[in-house]
C-alpha cells in the first residue's frame, strides 16, 4: 500500500501570487484568511498542495509595481489581485500569468478586460457592483 504515498509525494504545489492594493490591516487580514478558508475547503492546502505569496502594496503604486514584478519572477500559476492599483500593475508586468482581479470598480473603463462577459487576455475577475443599477 505504499502507491498513495509515492503519488502524494509527487503532487505538484501549484503556486498562487496575491497582491493587495492596500495595507495590512485587520480586516484585509480578514478577507486573506477567508481566501485562505475557502482555498482549503477547496482542497488545497498552503503549505501541503499549494504555495501562497502575498504582498501588500500599501496603497502606493510603485509598491504595488514592486510587488508585481517579485511576483511575476516566482512564477505563480495564477495570481489574485485586489484594487485598481495591484491590477495595473500585475497586468503592466505580465501577459502571460493569469490574473484574478476582486475590488475593481471599472476593469472595462481601465483597460483590464475587453468586457466582463469575455474578458480577453490574461485576466478576469469580479466587480464591486455593476453600474447599469446605479441609476435604479
Amino acid at each position: 500500500m505504499l502507491w498513495p504515498l509515492a503519488a502524494q509525494a509527487q503532487e505538484r504545489v501549484r503556486r498562487v501570487g496575491v497582491l493587495i492594493s492596500g495595507v495590512s490591516d485587520p480586516e484585509t487580514q480578514g478577507r486573506h484568511r477567508a481566501f485562505l478558508e475557502a482555498m482549503e475547503l477547496l482542497g488545497w492546502i498552503d503549505g501541503r498542495n499549494l504555495r501562497i505569496d502575498a504582498r501588500w502594496a500599501k496603497g502606493s503604486i510603485d509598491g504595488a509595481n514592486k510587488y508585481a514584478v517579485e511576483l511575476v519572477a516566482l512564477a505563480p500559476d495564477v495570481v489574485m489581485v485586489t484594487g485598481s492599483a495591484a491590477a495595473g500593475a500585475m497586468l503592466a508586468t505580465t501577459n502571460t500569468v493569469p490574473v484574478v482581479f476582486t475590488q475593481v470598480p471599472d476593469p472595462v473603463g481601465a483597460g483590464y478586460v475587453e468586457s466582463m462577459a469575455r474578458p480577453g487576455g490574461n485576466a478576469t475577475g469580479f466587480m464591486p457592483f455593476e453600474f447599469g443599477i446605479g441609476g435604479k
